[in-house]
């Protein structure tokens, strides 16, 4: 071997190891997750707390007597999987598919959950305040959920879900608290939204076609540019709104009542 060849060699040598070493295996495979998770119970849960799972395929597994407090879980398959009721505080679910999966009841705070697959999911009576954008919720269970800013607890800022470019279309969102929520360029078309609160969110450009919003509490929010074509709109609460008249089919809108938008 010729010095230019061994140097060539050397240096391939050390990129390789270098891009092994960079993208490090996770902590457990499917198997072992699978394993631990047989073993465990309420008093006993599975210890997967801070453990590196990214990428590991956890598809149609029942994590109900898992701790995942804290794990990343980045680009992770969990679909149709069990996690209602656990504490998902602080892990790291970006790029996450969580479709059609059971996450009823859980907390999660303090997370990003990006470009993520949410299609499907069951998010019904859960507490959350994360980043979803960009992410595909559609047809979603949002029932009954408490993703409210809470603004007697703000220590650090506003800490608020943000939903901004979000597939939301035919989503069930029905008793949805989503105060102060940043909701731009959301697509919510034919979603059920009927009773929910959206006080002071920000919703320019989001997309209503369709959907029903009676009973909505829109007060004091940003509208500008948002589109309520055939949506119902019956009961609806639009005092102090911002942005009303770059809005399209609300002043017109037939299920209005009587005084709405005077």
């Amino acid at each position: 071997m010729n010095h230019q060849k061994k140097i060539a060699f050397i240096l391939t040598f050390a990129l390789s190891s270098i891009i092994v070493n960079t993208v490090s295996a996770a902590d457990y495979t499917r198997s072992a997750v699978q394993q631990l998770l047989k073993k465990a119970n309420k008093a006993n849960p599975a210890n997967l707390r801070r453990k590196d799972l990214k990428g590991v395929d956890l598809s149609r597994l029942d994590f109900r007597n898992a701790d995942l407090w804290g794990a990343d879980l980045r680009g992770a398959n969990l679909s149709h999987s069990n996690l209602s009721g656990l504490v998902l505080d602080l892990t790291v679910m970006t790029g996450i598919n969580l479709s059609g999966a059971n996450l009823s009841r859980v907390s999660i705070f303090g997370v990003s959950m990006m470009r993520s697959d949410l299609s499907n999911t069951d998010f019904s009576h859960s507490r959350v305040i994360a980043n979803l954008d960009n992410s595909n919720m559609s047809n979603a269970n949002l029932s009954n959920v408490r993703w409210g800013a809470d603004m007697k607890n703000q220590p650090m800022g506003l800490m608020r879900v943000s939903l901004n470019k979000v597939n939301l279309s035919n989503a069930n969102m029905k008793n949805a608290d989503l105060g102060r929520t940043t909701m731009r360029f959301a697509n919510l078309t034919g979603a059920n939204l009927e009773n929910a609160i959206l006080i002071s969110a920000e919703l320019g450009a989001a997309n209503f076609t369709n959907a029903n919003v009676s009973n909505v509490d829109f007060s004091a929010a940003k509208l500008a540019e948002s589109n309520f074509t055939n949506a119902t709109i019956t009961g609806a609460n639009f005092d102090r709104i911002q942005g009303i008249d770059s809005t399209r089919g609300l002043k017109d809108n037939k299920t209005k009542s009587a005084g709405m938008l005077d």
